[in-house]
């Protein structure tokens, strides 16, 4: 299978790979700034945007269709679920990846007893549920969540959407697995074992990965923190200019 890429730029390989529920096109604007410096490839991944779908769906899988694609040493960049999409692929494939940047992600979506730095199950669950039942509302419900809490939340709810609509929307398997995913994956016992540069780039306001996640990895891993004031889930797009120059300086360092 060939999951579909968009490529611009020229220089050192910058993979940007989305969370559930979009598709590559979300990072569009932020390419287009990296592209200056870097040749950027923006994936679809499997089910999501031109990107057909595969079978299992899992976040092993998901990761061995990136190394595929890219099997020289790349820099990736990965916004919540595609964040630990980039973590596997560089546990996995340590050769292949030369730096990660986390954007609003977490080793650990769902909340659990000994996790309070993650999204309710009750949460994941009516979202499980209402896939069924309405798949478009669904997807509203899951944007409008995305923006809660962040300070420019209706305009970055508009960018979320617009993006949404620019390709075809995520397959009904992709999500409901993808949303299997984001309840099951628990990737708090592997952490330590990542070799590569880290990056941690979270919102101080976002409620589906709160800076806890971020405070705890950067416990684990040493990794730089930078927690950007009044963004939400989306800092990339809410705190773009802060998000481009952060990830510049980091990626000149490695």
């Amino acid at each position: 299978m060939t999951i579909h890429i968009d490529s611009d730029g020229r220089g050192d390989d910058l993979v940007l790979i989305h969370g559930w529920g979009i598709h590559g096109g979300v990072w569009q604007s932020v390419a287009e700034r990296l592209a200056e410096d870097y040749c950027v490839h923006r994936v679809d991944l499997p089910g999501c945007g031109h990107s057909p779908m595969v079978e299992p769906y899992t976040l092993a899988a998901l990761a061995a269709e990136l190394a595929a694609a890219f099997p020289l040493p790349v820099h990736v960049l990965g916004w919540s679920l595609g964040g630990a999409v980039g973590v596997e692929w560089a546990l996995s494939q340590p050769e292949q990846v030369r730096s990660l940047t986390l954007c609003a992600s977490s080793p650990c979506f769902m909340e659990r007893p000994d996790w309070p730095h993650g999204t309710p199950p009750t949460v994941l669950g009516q979202f499980a549920s209402s896939l069924a039942d309405d798949y478009a509302a669904t997807l509203e419900m899951f944007l409008g969540l995305q923006v809660m809490g962040s300070r420019d939340g209706r305009a970055v709810l508009r960018a979320l959407q617009g993006h949404l609509e620019a390709r075809p929307a995520p397959s009904r398997a992709a999500l409901f697995e993808g949303l299997a995913i984001l309840r099951q994956t628990d990737l708090r016992p592997r952490m330590a074992g990542l070799v590569c540069p880290l990056l941690l780039q979270y919102g101080d306001r976002d409620r589906m990965t709160p800076p806890a996640a971020g405070h705890w990895l950067a416990e684990v891993t040493g990794a730089q923190l930078v927690l950007h004031q009044g963004a939400g889930h989306a800092p990339f797009i809410s705190h773009q200019q802060a998000f481009i120059e952060t990830q510049r300086e980091f990626l000149a360092r490695c």
